[in-house]
């Protein structure tokens, strides 16, 4: 092997490691709404979370992901730990999905048939697909599943170029002795876990010891230890992402670990009894491609058999391990680690993002509540809830834009954008209820009161509010449109409602009906009521503006306006409800 071989084992296998990572990415933005599907359906059940931990990982191409996306939803209390402990186990499986893929590159036969499906066969009429789909297709979709066939056309090239690169080692009698040092079988799952530790892939190091086994100086028994080590040394992926996190989520990092290495110590053992007593004469034979992939399934499945009816065992382990703290842990309700799928990520978001809507508009019917109630418990969770629709905001907004920096689908940005468009809306809505606090807070310490005309309209004012809250909200829970189609005729309803109270207003004072201080307090309950349904429209316009793929939100509030017979029935309809 000289040094134009080592240079093509280096551009190998970064084209090995790029075209991984590359298809991998597509595969989730492709299956994003799949994966959001497999985890609305995680129970505490055992087999429903070992199938969903397979499912994602076969998906998205790596147990380590996987797993970092477990500790992201332990750390935002969206899974349990023993939920956790099975998704994880599953995951173990799903990672051995590749080896087979990669293992076709081995097939050897003079049947046309069978040739053909040698990647080599096939892919490069994939990679023609793939650019045809990149490149000429407009539709996201079709551009995600060309990136998915370009990645893997990618990752074949690579592994043909490092198969290519290391064939002549065969023939050098150091590369021979290396492999038998590695007949040792703690010395091969060393070598296992430090190749995985470095490149955080138990799926790249299993394909890089596919492509060395092209050599015939690879034997079962120096690659089955290698494959026990690779499980322990994808670990490392998942113990880094755990560091910041609450108890439960390193707990569930301590899991994966816990789980492989037990596994490995278990069956590293009964292999070393069955190598020592027995002497299989097959671990004396050089390792194929495809008898990697077997012995790399057949491992995972073993340890899961194992510890599966010990995952209570295995819970208990983990909380010994990583002890409570005097004080208990507060969940993260957005955890970076699931932005390693950002369709997930954008799930959480989304329901974060309700989670606002529904405090904010809580807190404007609680302050429209404390008007008429002058409850001082009313105006302290008011109050509450504004701070809490601040911190969302602040978090939500930081959130999305790192969200948006990712390689999403044109569908999960219009989402993300609808997302940073609205909770500004909300988070204003409780602004304006705090207000409304503050003008009772005001006309209780000064000893004013509204006479029973201005009482009479608030109520009627109010119960406008209400209903543009509800369906604003409605709107966005929902994406509604017809409940959207409705916030805008009542939102001019609610415009005049408010000239007409302030001409009223007006002449109660001239009247003497009460004093000046009571009327600029009037003014300011009347500015944030309206206030209040302007931003129920911005919601309700952005929902409209996301079902036609259009970020212009005013263009589509002209546009409802202009509908002038819908729009006009529906704003004589408002007329006849709120008649002052």
């Amino acid at each position: 092997m000289d040094i134009f071989d080592l240079l093509t084992l280096i551009g190998g296998l970064s084209l090995f490691l790029f075209g991984m990572n590359l298809m991998g990415q597509a595969l989730e933005r492709r299956a994003g709404e799949n994966l959001r599907s497999l985890l609305g359906k995680l129970t505490g059940n055992k087999s429903v979370g070992l199938l969903t931990g397979l499912g994602i990982t076969a998906v998205i191409q790596s147990s380590s992901a996987t797993t970092v996306m477990v500790v992201g939803f332990v750390n935002s209390g969206l899974m349990t730990l023993r939920q956790a402990i099975h998704v994880i186990m599953g995951a173990n499986i799903g990672t051995t999905v590749t080896a087979w893929v990669l293992s076709l590159a081995g097939i050897d036969s003079g049947n046309v048939l069978v040739k053909l499906l040698k990647p080599s066969s096939f892919t490069p009429i994939l990679a023609l697909i793939g650019i045809i789909f990149y490149m000429f297709c407009k539709d996201d979709r079709k551009k995600d599943t060309g990136m998915i066939l370009l990645g893997f056309a990618t990752l074949m090239f690579g592994m043909e170029e490092m198969s290519g690169a290391v064939s002549g080692l065969r023939d050098v009698p150091s590369f021979q002795s290396l492999f038998l040092v590695f007949q040792n079988p703690i010395l091969g799952v060393l070598a296992g876990a430090v190749l995985t530790a470095i490149i955080q892939s138990s799926s790249a190091s299993v394909g890089i010891l596919q492509a060395l086994a092209v050599t015939g100086q690879v034997s079962y028994g120096a690659a089955i230890p290698i494959i026990m080590g690779q499980n322990i040394g994808t670990c490392v992926t998942a113990m880094l992402s755990s560091v910041g996190a609450n108890k439960n989520a390193k707990r569930a990092a301590m899991v994966h670990l816990s789980f492989n290495t037990i596994g490995t110590v278990v069956w590293l053992t009964v292999f070393s009894l069955l190598k020592g007593l027995l002497q299989p004469t097959f671990l004396e034979e050089n390792a194929s491609l495809f008898g990697i992939a077997v012995a790399h399934s057949v491992f995972n499945v073993l340890c899961t058999l194992l510890m599966l009816p010990l995952s209570g065992f295995l819970e208990k382990l983990v909380n010994l391990l990583v002890p409570d703290d005097a004080q208990p842990d507060v969940p993260s309700e957005l955890d970076e680690r699931l932005l390693y799928t950002p369709s997930i990520a954008l799930e959480r978001c989304q329901e974060v993002a309700i989670d606002l809507a529904n405090t904010a508009v809580s807190a404007l019917k609680e302050s429209i509540l404390c008007l008429t109630e002058h409850s001082k418990k009313l105006a302290a969770s008011v109050r509450k809830k504004e701070k809490k629709t601040d911190y969302y905001e602040d978090i939500l907004g930081t959130y999305l834009i790192k969200l948006s920096e990712k390689q999403i689908s044109k569908a999960d940005s219009e989402k993300a954008a609808k997302l940073l468009k609205i909770i500004g809306d909300y988070e204003r809505i409780a602004d304006h209820a705090v207000n409304l606090v503050e003008s009772e807070e005001e006309m209780q310490s000064k000893g004013l009161s509204l006479t029973s005309a201005a009482v009479y309209e608030f109520q009627i004012i109010a119960s406008a509010v209400h209903e543009i809250v509800d369906l604003s909200l409605s709107a966005f829970l929902s994406d509604d449109l017809k409940a959207a189609s409705m916030v805008e005729p009542l939102e001019e309803v609610i415009d005049q409602m408010k000239e007409q109270m302030r001409t009223r207003h007006i002449l109660r004072l001239q009247q003497g009906a009460y004093s000046i201080d009571t009327g600029f307090i009037w003014s300011d309950l009347l500015t944030n009521l309206e206030r209040t349904a302007d931003h129920c429209s911005n919601i309700a316009g952005c929902v409209i503006d996301m079902a036609h793929h259009n970020l212009n939100l005013h263009e589509s509030l002209r546009s409802i306006r202009n509908d002038s017979e819908e729009f006009q029935r529906q704003f004589r309809a408002y007329v006849e409800k709120y008649r002052l």
